[in-house]
């Protein structure tokens, strides 16, 4: 299996560089690009599926020139997994790019995005199958750099720049913290061959802040509540099939560390699912009501990012709780549930994505309340966006409904068998995860109603059209993975069955399979029916005439589009309750008079997780920070001068040690 990964890897690699070298022609350079990406994401898909079948590891160790560590890659079924999304939601977004970056080409070169695009794939699928903590970091670095520049592509706006240099400071803050995870590790072992971390567990003392080091250098990147900040202003500004891949799988490189760093902690504490349980549900809550406040169609589907790793962070929670209490069935309901919404969340995250971009190119237009009535003039992408939008909401029979239902099913039965500290920890994700599942129908039918019913707002919207085969291909084939999904859920836990089985050994309870069999009948019968009505209705309506009304207008004798529900009318009472913990400011000019010329009425929902506490400890910081810069004086003589103390330091820390060192 190594072999056929190290031939996707190769292809990809390839396609950048012939990228690169075609970047006269934005023609070839796409051709290129974007088609040895689609090639080499089959062929890894295929092998990962193989693997993760199998079921048997496999590593391979090469010895390197570098002084510390070596390359050492395996495949088990916790990377075939995360392999298996990866590859998915890559080429959906490669076939979708191949498209979408022909818009791009008429004013600026798109070259180096295609070849971006393809080092990402590759650098992630490495960070997935190394098994030494520095070619981890070294495959952490690409991946965060890759992005980085992919976020800043149109670097010619203020916003897209900003936006790359958080990015950029989160991602390192964050694998300051591997470092340290690592070094620690390194420290007891004497090497940072992941396979020596997992034999000799955490150092004495050290697994509860070897765990606390984990959640926060991972979840930076995942997007954990209060570090999440980097995300809304990062996938607006990255070209859509770049969101769509940032969003499905980069950010899951933050679920598949901290997973394969609790493969080597040892036996884990109860108290760490705890964490993580209230963690996901801050961070689900949180992230749900601030894309509800959003006007933007992109920085509202990045917040939805945020709700769903929260999801994600309360399976993996529950999951420790019964790993660690010895409650085999919650431990592998809250891993599965967590790992499924892994692939789950990528596919309906990286449709919205990819149908906000089609949206956004036929219209030119971000805000939601310059849009209206887009299903009559691009029907493949309202319904597409339509099944992306139940999906993520939670709604059967997609594919959001059963990953959701394995964790609701955990919170329950972990609530009613474990001790009662740990019931009650369990007991929080039930309304959390209500909450959410709330919040977001209300989103998203705000969302969708806004963007593609009622009458057009603007002129964007008169002059939008459908876009083209290469773009609507992989929204049709996102759609019908979420709707395939849903239906066969049981075959979907037994794919990730093998991936559980290698974290807590746990191993699929038969209840739940039989209650996922219930569910699949149930939800082959409500596609057959609805299936049926569908016919019925174009039966019934053939040959006849149909007229275009005017919805009732609330009275008005002359309605006019202005008088349409916008975003920010229809989310305002659902987000009233929630004032005391949203940043919310208000600029209004009210009317004055018997006869007023003009009012207006203007509300911004800010972060206060960045604009009132990371951001100013930031400036603090950087304030401190900015008093020892007299140490750089740009001279080459003075440098080396640093460079010889540090050596006699290390020289003399050296022989303070003594020979046993």
């Amino acid at each position: 299996m190594l072999k056929w990964f190290g031939w996707a890897a190769a292809l990809l690699l390839g396609g950048s560089v012939a990228a690169l070298l075609a970047r006269r022609s934005a023609r070839a350079a796409l051709a290129l690009g974007s088609g040895t990406a689609v090639a080499a994401c089959a062929l890894g898909l295929a092998a990962s599926v193989a693997a993760l079948l199998r079921g048997t590891p496999e590593s391979v160790t090469i010895p390197w020139s570098l002084p510390i560590g070596e390359i050492h890659l395996a495949v088990d079924p916790l990377a075939s997994f995360f392999l298996l999304c990866i590859f998915v939601v890559s080429g959906l977004a490669a076939l979708y790019g191949w498209g979408y970056l022909k818009t791009y080409a008429k004013r600026r070169s798109i070259a180096s995005a295609v070849a971006l695009f393809n080092l990402l794939v590759a650098a992630m699928a490495l960070l997935v199958v190394a098994r030494d903590g520095v070619l981890f970091l070294i495959a952490w670095e690409i991946m965060s750099l890759a992005s980085f520049f992919l976020v800043t592509f149109e670097d010619d706006q203020e916003v897209a720049r900003r936006a790359g240099m958080t990015y950029l400071i989160a991602s390192h803050l964050g694998a300051a913290c591997l470092f340290v995870l690592f070094v620690i590790f390194s420290a007891g072992t004497g090497s940072f061959d992941f396979d020596r971390f997992a034999a000799a567990g955490a150092p004495a003392g050290m697994a509860g802040v070897c765990f606390l080091l984990a959640t926060l250098g991972f979840g930076t990147k995942a997007g954990f509540w209060p570090v999440h900040v980097w995300l809304p202003d990062a996938h607006p500004a990255a070209p859509s099939h770049v969101s769509a891949l940032m969003s499905g799988v980069m950010i899951k490189m933050g679920i598949y560390g901290l997973l394969r760093a609790l493969t080597f902690l040892g036996a884990p504490d109860a108290w760490w699912g705890t964490v993580l349980v209230l963690l996901g549900a801050v961070t689900g809550v949180g992230g749900v009501l601030h894309a509800l406040a959003q006007h933007q169609l992109k920085r509202l589907l990045a917040y939805h990012s945020v709700e769903n790793i929260g999801i994600i962070a309360i399976g993996v929670g529950l999951g420790i709780l019964g790993q660690s209490c010895g409650a085999p069935a919650v431990s592998f309901l809250g891993y599965s549930g967590a790992l499924l919404h892994v692939l789950n969340h990528g596919l309906f995250k990286g449709l919205l994505f990819q149908g906000a971009g089609a949206v956004i190119l036929a219209t030119g237009a971000r805000d939601l309340d310059s849009l209206g009535g887009l299903y009559r003039r691009m029907p493949v992408t309202g319904t597409t966006f339509l099944v992306g939008s139940a999906a993520i909401c939670g709604l059967p029979p997609l594919n959001g409904f059963v990953s959701e239902l394995l964790i609701y099913l955990a919170a329950f039965l972990a609530a009613s068998t474990l001790a009662t500290p740990w019931a009650i920890s369990a007991m929080i994700a039930v309304p959390a995860l209500a909450l959410i599942g709330g919040l977001a129908a209300a989103c998203f039918a705000k969302a969708y109603g806004v963007m593609f019913l009622g009458q057009a707002r603007t002129g964007a919207t008169s002059r939008a059209h459908e876009v083209g085969v290469a773009m609507i291909g992989p929204m049709l084939l996102g759609a019908l993975a979420c709707l395939g999904i849903g239906i066969w859920s049981r075959g979907a836990v037994r794919l990730v069955a093998p991936a559980v089985t290698s974290i807590s050994g746990a191993i699929p309870p038969a209840e739940a399979l039989g209650a996922l069999s219930g569910i699949t009948s149930v939800a082959i019968a409500f596609a057959v029916i609805l299936a049926a009505v569908a016919v019925i209705r174009l039966l019934l309506l053939r040959g006849r005439e149909i007229r275009t009304e005017s919805t009732w207008g609330c009275g008005y004798a002359a309605p006019t589009p202005r008088m349409q529900y916008t975003g920010a009318s229809f989310a305002q009472p659902l987000l009233a309750p929630f004032g005391g913990v949203l940043d919310v400011q208000v600029r209004r000019s009210g009317p004055v008079g018997y006869f007023p010329r003009e009012a207006s009425f203007d509300e911004h929902t800010g972060d206060p997780a960045g604009e009132r506490l990371l951001l100013p400890a930031t400036r603090h910081l950087l304030g401190v920070l900015s008093h020892i810069k007299v140490i750089q004086q740009g001279r080459v003589q003075l440098y080396l001068a640093y460079i010889l103390v540090t050596l006699i330091a290390l020289l003399l820390w050296q022989l303070g040690a003594g020979p046993g060192r």
